[in-house]
């Protein structure tokens, strides 16, 4: 019968076995430390509108985590869902080590570290830095960058070639008149009404922004007060925002979620819209047939003396907090990550431009060699695209009243009050400054 119990143990025996366990002990013990002490790196972030780049940029993360003993976590937030996760996070001073937002989050700027000593660490490489990063993340009142921006994106017009050609405009509208005059031939001859955004989305913001800003209808002056009503520029762009529409547009454009711009130029039930490349890459994978008939054009030519000129569609700016728990290794990863531009720009399929020129500096080259163009050569119209694009802010920085007009989407509101015939555009541009003039107040007062 077997024996049940274990035999005793010598005094050789345990002896050996008390040795054999100094021997492993400090090994064993060393390893739970070293998984203990692991580093941890927290990362908040939009949701890439192509979908691949995150699933590279997680790789890259993981891959620098590894080689800084460093466990990454990333959570992708939508766009549109990106300023209220910010301020639970301000607001509780607790979450993520580095928060990346889609435009400067200038409203968060006592939360943030300064980032110049990150700008200063990457200049030895790049350069120094772009007028667009300097403007877009740099706080005049205490002089310190409350983020640190590594790459944007252009939004130029897309339009459908086929259609605007039997318009007698076969490449594209030029100006904002064109855009009405062409606008209202397309929905009255062939049903096709125009598809910019006028809602309030990113897409709708951008674009009535970009508007405003081409008629010289600028929000606020050098000294952050209100400016919108103080000339004729906001009352007369709003009156040709109501006829543009009344002439071309359609209701759905005030009432499109992110996005359904896109869906409905892909769809062929618009024109035009202005925006990200993404729309067309979209159509490049879905059906090159109809991506042959979406074609680029630098954004319309602005009157009283703009030029041409379109705000950018996302700023992408990371944001380490004064309470993040790595900080060090927040700060180091931001830095890191300029270093794969080149390869972000590829997994982007070209929607990520370089804040920094010198970190994709073939970007003219794949531009005008871009193989997924039809006809060839479509997307070199973007190398001037740096040259059109000025900050959000502008004509000033992006400053923290100018922001929270951005993302409040007050614009869009009072487009929509009078597109709506809710209001006439005079009392609608008095309300709207009334309101710009109460943020920038506020503003003042907060050290």
């Amino acid at each position: 019968m077997p024996n049940r119990y274990p035999r005793a143990v010598s005094r050789r025996e345990f002896s050996k076995l008390a040795v054999s366990a100094a021997a492993a002990g400090p090994f064993m013990v060393f390893a739970r430390r070293a998984r203990a002490s692991q580093k941890t790196l927290k990362i908040a972030k939009w949701s890439h509108f192509v979908p691949q780049y995150d699933a590279w940029f997680a790789a890259v993360a993981k891959e620098w985590g590894q080689r800084h003993d460093t466990r990454v976590s990333i959570d992708e937030i939508p766009v549109e869902q990106i300023g209220a996760a910010a301020a639970r996070e301000t607001g509780t001073r607790k979450g993520h080590d580095v928060f990346i937002f889609p435009w400067p989050p200038a409203q968060y700027y006592q939360h943030a570290i300064d980032h110049a000593e990150i700008y200063q660490q990457v200049a030895a490489k790049f350069g120094a830095i772009p007028q667009i990063a300097y403007r877009s993340t740099f706080n005049l009142k205490n002089r310190r960058y409350f983020a640190f921006t590594d790459f944007w994106t252009p939004s130029p017009m897309h339009f459908r070639q086929d259609y605007w050609a039997k318009a007698g405009l076969p490449l594209g509208p030029g100006h904002y008149g064109s855009l009405r005059g062409g606008g209202k031939h397309l929905r009255d001859e062939f049903g096709v009404p125009c598809g910019l955004a006028f809602g309030a989305t990113l897409e709708g913001n951008v674009t009535l922004h970009t508007m405003l800003f081409a008629s010289r209808a600028w929000l606020l002056d050098p000294n952050g007060d209100a400016l919108f009503n103080k000339n004729v520029f906001g009352v007369v762009a709003l009156k040709y925002l109501q006829a543009l529409y009344q002439d071309s547009g359609t209701p759905d454009q005030l009432t499109w979620g992110p996005g359904d711009s896109a869906r409905a130029m892909l769809a062929g039930k618009t024109s035009c819209a202005m925006g990200a490349i993404s729309l067309l890459r979209a159509a490049e994978k879905a059906e090159p047939s109809l991506a042959s008939k979406i074609w680029l054009q630098p954004p319309l030519l602005g009157s009283n003396g703009m030029g041409v000129t379109a705000l950018p569609h996302i700023t992408n700016c990371s944001v380490v907090w004064q309470f993040a728990e790595n900080q060090a290794g927040a700060k180091q990863f931001v830095a890191d990550m300029l270093d794969s531009s080149r390869d972000g720009y590829a997994k982007s399929l070209g929607f990520n431009f370089p804040t920094y020129p010198k970190a994709v500096p073939d970007l003219i080259v794949q531009l005008t060699k871009d193989p997924q163009a039809d006809p060839p050569g479509k997307y070199s119209v973007l190398k001037d695209a740096l040259h059109w694009t000025p900050n959000l802010g502008v004509p000033g920085f992006a400053t923290p009243a100018f922001m929270e007009i951005f993302n409040s989407f007050l614009i869009p509101k009072m487009v929509q009050s009078v597109l709506k015939g809710q209001s006439t555009p005079e009392n609608a541009a008095a309300a709207a400054a009334a309101e710009m003039q109460q943020i920038a107040d506020k503003w003042k007062q907060i050290s």
